[in-house]
Order: C-alpha cells, then sequence, then structure tokens
C-alpha cells in the first residue's frame, strides 16, 4: 500500500462528515465517485492508476494532486 504523509479530508454525502484518503487505493477510489472532473481530477486519476500499476511514483506527489482535485471538485473538507 503506497500511504500519504497524512490524511486528505474529503466532503462524503452525508452533511458534516468528512472521509480521511491516507493511501493511493483510496484516492482512486474517491476519484471514481465524483461527477465534477477538471483537470486535476484527470492528472490526479492518472497518477492513481500509474502508481496503482505498479510505477514508483511518490506517494506524497499523488496526495498533492488528490488534495488539488478534491479542492477543483470543492470536496475537500474545510479544515483540511
Amino acid at each position: 500500500m503506497r500511504s500519504f504523509s497524512s490524511p486528505v479530508y474529503v466532503r462524503t454525502d452525508r452533511l458534516g462528515l468528512r472521509y480521511g484518503v491516507d493511501h493511493v487505493q483510496k484516492a482512486a477510489e474517491q476519484l471514481r465517485k465524483w461527477s465534477k472532473r477538471g483537470p486535476s481530477w484527470h492528472k490526479a486519476m492518472i497518477l492513481c492508476q500509474s502508481a496503482l500499476e505498479g510505477d514508483p511514483i511518490d506517494p506524497q506527489i499523488i496526495r498533492k494532486a488528490f488534495r488539488a482535485a478534491a479542492k477543483e471538485a470543492d470536496m475537500l473538507f474545510p479544515s483540511d
């Protein structure tokens, strides 16, 4: 498992609840659920897929891309 240094908290479908994404697999799962898919989403998804296929990508690079995608899609939990 390719873990992040700290979780990225994203919104859930239940008001006020957050979900902590702390590794690449969870990031990919969350990205697939989002309907808003802009440039940051595409970058994060490509990085996640590449890492899951075995490419040696630093998990912190993926975390940064995932956080940007969450912010772009208005999924980033306000406290993160």
